[in-house]
């Protein structure tokens, strides 16, 4: 199987600790690799390690905003948030592309980022926008839901029914089949821990509590959950349930994605405070908010466009469908809580 573009990103990273070490040697390694982008004929974007776009889409932005764009790259959307985060007004990069809803408040508290409302955040868009203090610093440009994947497949040979909610994973008939991702490390895992709170608001430390019991599997990420432990993955692993993404079976129809409790990803694009092509970062965000970007997400990266009525993958209606709702946490929820309930997390799991 493939690796696919966004999902990719979610490398095998150390605690958060680790992580803001990581991303003091990467911002001092961006000003050789990068340079400081001081030249207004050019333009460089921070983003996660598995940035996509078609070599053609790239070379039309610059053919069309005279810029040529430096892409430098930093694991997921933690990362990107706390590299950005550490040197707010005196960015290595001008823009930054990765960052979700889930992380989305370091870099706005750290000041990090420049307001800018995109003339192109219509069609749609705009309904995926952050509000409160945030408005405006970061744009939409995808989004994803964060689901259970489930290997049909794997359950069909063995003739033993599969999942069909959250709600059976703690079942003991699928003691030892789940693996979940680290929500310190990962952003699907961050996404799903979410989820959990959002379904059982008053009682989601006892359903973890009852997974850890189910001998749940927990990886620092994506990659290493789907790709080598999940059976549906490249690496023919060993667990037949994992954390994806509701648009994860369109790449792979041996799977199904559970969607009664799948919790909505949003991904930005912004402008860093202190840049020095300002004006070139904020030409990017048009463009990635632009109808051929747009187009491109979904075979490219593997997630769905903000903006309405764009078209998608035709095997994306029969394998990918969206959920017909999602669990929510406002995004000042998350940011308030984010720390103490990763925290109750790594305490239950004896992490």
């Amino acid at each position: 199987m493939q690796r696919w573009g966004r999902q990719q990103r979610e490398q095998r990273w150390g605690r958060n600790a680790v992580a803001i070490a990581l991303g003091a040697v990467l911002v001092a390694s961006l000003a050789s690799a990068c340079g400081s982008s001081d030249t207004s004929d050019e333009v460089t974007l921070l983003t996660h390690d598995s940035f996509a776009l078609p070599d053609n889409v790239i070379a039309d932005f610059e053919k069309q905003s005279g810029l040529t764009l430096k892409i430098a790259k930093s694991g997921d959307a933690g990362q990107l948030a706390s590299t950005i985060s550490l040197t707010p007004g005196r960015p290595k990069v001008d823009a930054v592309y990765g960052i979700d809803n889930t992380f989305a408040s370091r870099p706005v508290s750290a000041n990090a980022l420049e307001a800018y409302r995109s003339p192109a955040l219509t069609g749609g868009a705009q309904e995926y926008s952050l509000t409160g203090a945030a408005k405006d610093q970061l744009t939409p440009v995808d989004r994803g839901d964060v689901c259970i994947n489930v290997d049909t497949a794997w359950f069909a040979q063995r003739n033993i029914p599969a999942p069909t909610s959250v709600n059976d994973l703690t079942d003991p008939r699928y003691s030892g089949d789940t693996v979940v991702m680290d929500p310190a490390t990962s952003s699907p895992g961050m996404g799903f821990l979410l989820a959990t709170i959002a379904q059982f608001p008053a009682d989601w430390q006892n359903y973890w509590r009852a997974m850890r019991t189910n001998d749940v599997s927990v990886e620092a990420g994506w990659d290493t959950g789907y790709n080598q432990q999940f059976s549906g993955g490249e690496g023919k692993g060993p667990k037949p349930i994992v954390v994806s993404y509701a648009s994860s079976p369109a790449a792979n129809p041996a799977t199904k994605a559970l969607l009664d409790s799948c919790f909505r990803q949003v991904e930005y694009i912004g402008v860093l405070r202190g840049a020095a092509n300002t004006e070139g970062a904020k030409k990017l965000v048009d463009f990635m908010l632009g109808e051929q970007v747009q187009a491109a997400l979904p075979d490219s990266m593997y997630v769905y466009p903000v903006r309405d009525n764009t078209p998608l993958p035709e095997s994306w209606a029969k394998n990918a469908p969206l959920p017909e709702s999602t669990v929510d946490l406002s995004a000042a929820s998350i940011a308030k809580n984010r720390e103490s309930w990763q925290q109750q997390w790594r305490t239950i799991m004896g992490r």
